[in-house]
């Protein structure tokens, strides 16, 4: 006997309608923004993560991507999933310092600056970013990290000193303060807007993967990658705990036996495609070396005062994750 045969009132229109929420039906969309290209590794992982999630459920959760910061840019993707407007996304966590200090654990400078490292960071760290994740609403599905990143410029660099006045591209708190300690000039900057910021003199150098190099052509705009392998940040693919409520549990184990793959395979790729992505911006004719000497020190004394300063931010939890981190 439904609500309906017993009452037409509005009121019981309501409840009727309360009564069915967080059921999820057949056919459920879920639209899944991305900040990176369709052919960057990162959406090609999280559109195979899609598609294995509805073929699974045989479509009573379709998840739709869609790349290149067509549905919200970069920069809205992680408070539009916190609000609801899309159910599900990808952020780079670093990008999220604003949001609490936690999320920069991974752009900390020589930190951890192999796959190996940085995923022992990721595990040491992982409990403290779900916790926030959780007091904000929202979930971690998976990470996956980008290849060790390196230096860009438009001029050789042989140390620190060489960035001074530089246009730095800037994609978070943390690359910000780096900027600063070198003496370059942060600029805040997408990685959708990349090609047209360097192209027009609004940005002259960054540290970035070869991945965002190979993606945004950047041997058109720069000659320089110095091969530093300042840390390893990672993308997250979080969901709205609501929307998530709103799943049956069948359904539920599902997109966390998907997302567990996808972490894997996300790992793994990034791993393969670190030395490829470097050859191409050699093949495509730009520099391609290691540090100085005197640029490496100069990097690791900046990432030491980094270190020193995110640890006064996270006080006692910033502290547990590093001395986790080190007892691996």
């Amino acid at each position: 006997m439904t609500i309906f045969a017993k009452t037409s009132t509005l009121a019981g229109a309501i409840l009727a309608l309360g009564l069915t929420a967080g059921i999820t039906f057949a056919g459920e969309k879920w639209d899944m923004p991305l900040a990176y290209s369709a052919t960057n590794y990162h959406s090609e992982n999280a559109a195979a993560f899609a598609k294995a999630v509805t073929e699974r459920t045989n479509g009573d959760l379709e998840i739709v991507t869609h790349p290149s910061g067509s549905l919200f840019k970069g920069n809205e993707i992680f408070g539009a999933v916190r609000r609801g407007l899309a159910p599900i996304g990808e952020r780079l966590i670093s990008a999220l310092g604003n949001e609490d200090a936690i999320f920069e654990i991974d752009a900390l400078p020589f930190l951890a600056s192999s796959f190996e490292a940085s995923k022992k960071l990721y595990d040491a760290s992982k409990p403290a970013v779900e916790k926030v994740l959780d007091e904000k609403g929202l979930m971690l599905l998976y990470a996956v990290p980008w290849p060790p990143q390196g230096l860009y410029a438009n001029k050789p660099i042989n140390a620190a000193s060489d960035m001074q006045g530089l246009k730095f591209r800037a994609y978070n708190a943390a690359t910000s303060r780096l900027a600063e300690l070198m003496g370059a000039v942060p600029t805040k900057i997408e990685a959708a807007e990349l090609s047209q910021a360097f192209a027009t003199g609004v940005a002259q150098s960054m540290i970035s993967s070869g991945s965002t190099g190979y993606d945004r052509k950047i041997w058109e705009h720069v000659k320089y990658w110095y091969d530093v392998n300042g840390w390893l940040p990672k993308n997250m693919v979080i969901v709205n705990k609501k929307a998530w409520a709103g799943l049956d549990e069948a359904t539920q184990m599902i997109v966390l036996e998907e997302a567990a793959k996808a972490e894997a395979n996300g790992w793994a790729k990034a791993q393969e495609l670190s030395n490829w992505y470097a050859e191409q911006l050699k093949k495509n004719g730009m520099v391609v070396e290691g540090p100085s000497p005197a640029l490496k020190t100069d990097f690791e004394k900046i990432g030491a005062t980094m270190t020193e300063e995110w640890l006064k931010r996270t006080g006692d939890t910033g502290k547990a994750v590093i001395d986790s981190y080190k007892k691996m």
